[in-house]
């Protein structure tokens, strides 16, 4: 690291659970980020403020007006733009030493396993189950951390599976799939702030796994109530039939 590094993460490298080593492990990671809307702008803000080195960042939505509300690194005057470059535009301007790779396109198919492949860490923003549970079989495949998150209304939930862990389940041990689609922003509505708080955990979890330090809420759900800002934490076991991740 040089001064300019050394200043910049100093409130980070003070801290004795991540210093310099720690410090210098989040400036060589890479992270895939799937979404970014609600979720991934605030995960994706405190990664690069954080130093992560590389950031690769896929959707294949344009930036609305009704998106403002809570998707914070788009601003008004990129509505209309695609949401990937918006945010790599903001990323860049925020610390222009991390590398983001913007994908304009839906992450899908050999592509989102090649690409899982190539990451430390996943982290799903998205906001449908077909995509969370394609994006868990290829972590599992590649037994690649996943930091899921979600947020709806007021209501949030954060859990981290971890393939390789022999007591770790995947997302397909907590929802089996199914065709039903899952509830979104879009059509049940979120209170702003619930985006980001889960989408600043799913940072937190991230750099955790990077730097290997505390303990991740694997094995865990944690689900918010931002009416009464309580939390509840679920134990959540490995399914030995679970499709997906089961031992043959």
């Amino acid at each position: 690291m040089n001064d300019q590094q050394l200043l910049r993460y100093s409130r980070q490298i003070m801290l004795p659970q991540i210093d310099i080593d720690g410090q210098q492990r989040i400036l060589n990671s890479r992270i895939l980020t799937i979404g970014a809307g609600g979720l991934g702008c605030p995960a994706t803000l405190y990664l690069a403020a954080a130093g992560v080195g590389q950031i690769t960042l896929y959707d294949d939505d344009v930036v609305d007006l009704s998106n403002l509300q809570r998707q914070i690194t788009h601003h008004t005057e990129d509505i209309g733009t695609d949401k990937v470059f918006s945010s790599a535009q903001t990323l860049k301007s925020l610390n222009p030493e991390t590398q983001v790779i913007a994908k304009n396109e839906r992450l899908e198919g050999e592509q989102l396993f090649e690409e899982v492949s190539q990451a430390d860490v996943v982290l799903d923003c998205s906001d449908n189950f077909k995509t969370r549970f394609a994006i868990n079989k290829a972590c599992v495949e590649h037994q690649t951390p996943l930091i899921s998150g979600a947020a709806i209304r007021f209501e949030g939930q954060l859990s981290v599976f971890t393939p390789g862990q022999a007591e770790s389940p995947c997302y397909n041990c907590l929802y089996q799939e199914s065709d039903d689609e899952q509830q979104n922003c879009a059509t049940h509505g979120v209170i702003s702030p619930i985006t980001g708080i889960i989408g600043s955990m799913q940072a937190l979890e991230a750099l955790k796994v990077i730097t290997q330090i505390g303990k991740t809420v694997t094995g865990r759900l944690l689900l918010l109530d931002g009416l009464t800002m309580e939390w509840n934490s679920l134990t959540l076991k490995k399914n030995p039939q679970c499709p997906t991740c089961r031992s043959d």
